[in-house]
């Protein structure tokens, strides 16, 4: 995340439908019995990803034993895990025992412009279903519970002991990070700037939204070196935006050395308040006196997804120790660091930008 970015990461341009099957809201007591139940709904996301169900069904209706057949399952099995999702929404049942997709089952499949497969697989990783049942844990402590679990700390882990999880991770924060930097770019307005660097800014989705935007921009993406070995292609050299940009390797926690006019810090200041303060302080001291500094966040008390934003919040807590912020400790953590907030802005429903200064 970040998570998160994750998810970092809801398309709200898609609307799900609500299934022929699906009840009417039930009492609190059933209620609560249906949310002590929430990991099957999430179990059933990502089994019907894993098979590949929402790219076997076409647009027409199709019975559990022809979905069946293409995706190499029992019929009757896969009849009860279509029913289950369809009572959240996820593909529709049909009066005649057919299913059909919604909007949200679309949002599964590979080729799905909106696609959120990834997503869905990451929030569903093998090591989530470790670390849940030790929230309570978390909140006794307000520490990771990774560590305990593994052994070591979670991206360690991730990356030397769940090989396969780390390119989920991967592919799930490209696929926010590609979503939002169309948005990032729309918003931002760098029409005075000569120069803009992307800090931690992963494969760089962003900067080369914004030089795409503005052909006189140049750009440069700090972040650690495995990442920016695999930068968006049109920032590799040979790329479309090569001659305008500047890859370096590096840690922002430890150092910022790159000079620009205007810094993006985005969906990354979910660590420990130290390592956020120590990161916006070698932007401050590389950027200078009146050099501009935009961080973008998701906010867990600024949202029309809630349920998202928060869930995102905790598994923060679990795997890192990091939290998402409201918009007073965002304010607070800029402020603390020495920055000027000028401006706040939502970029679109579930990320908001604070436009700061570098005073003089």
């Amino acid at each position: 995340m970040t998570t998160a970015q994750t998810a970092q990461t809801t398309q709200t341009t898609h609307t799900a439908q609500t299934s022929p099957t699906a009840p009417a809201a039930p009492p609190s007591p059933m209620r609560l019995r249906e949310l002590a139940f929430g990991a099957a709904c999430a179990a059933a996301l990502r089994a019907a990803t894993r098979l590949n169900v929402a790219d076997a069904l076409g647009d027409n209706p199709q019975t559990a034993e022809e979905l069946a057949a293409a995706v190499r399952t029992e019929p009757k099995p896969l009849r009860r895990l279509l029913r289950a999702l369809s009572c959240y929404g996820v593909f529709a049942e049909q009066p005649d025992g057919t299913f059909t997709h919604t909007d949200m089952s679309r949002q599964l499949r590979v080729d799905d412009p909106h696609s959120l497969r990834d997503i869905v697989l990451w929030c569903t990783e093998p090591w989530t279903w470790d670390a849940w049942p030790r929230l309570d844990e978390a909140v006794r402590s307000g520490r990771n519970v990774v560590q305990e679990l593994y052994g070591k700390e979670f991206f360690p882990y991730l990356n030397e002991d769940a090989p396969e999880s780390a390119d989920v991770f991967n592919r799930a924060m490209t696929t926010s990070s590609m979503q939002s930097a169309r948005d990032v770019a729309r918003f931002l307005d760098l029409s005075a700037a000569t120069s803009v660097a992307d800090i931690g800014g992963g494969q760089g989705h962003v900067v080369a939204s914004l030089l795409e935007k503005y052909p006189a921009l140049h750009g440069t993406l700090l972040d650690l070196p495995r990442v920016v070995e695999n930068a968006d292609a049109r920032l590799r050299a040979g790329g479309a935006l090569a001659d305008r940009m500047r890859l370096v390797p590096g840690d922002c926690r430890e150092d910022v050395p790159v000079k620009a006019d205007v810094y993006v810090i985005k969906n990354i200041l979910e660590w420990d308040d130290d390592s956020t303060t120590r990161t916006l302080r070698n932007v401050i001291r590389a950027g200078g006196p009146g050099t501009r500094v935009v961080v973008i966040e998701n906010l867990v008390d600024d949202s029309p997804s809630m349920r998202f934003s928060t869930a995102m919040d905790l598994l923060l807590l679990l795997n890192v120790g990091g939290a998402k912020h409201t918009s007073a400790s965002m304010v607070d953590r800029l402020t603390t660091a020495g920055l000027v907030i000028d401006d706040v802005r939502p970029v679109n429903p579930y990320l908001h930008a604070f436009d700061c200064t570098v005073p003089e």
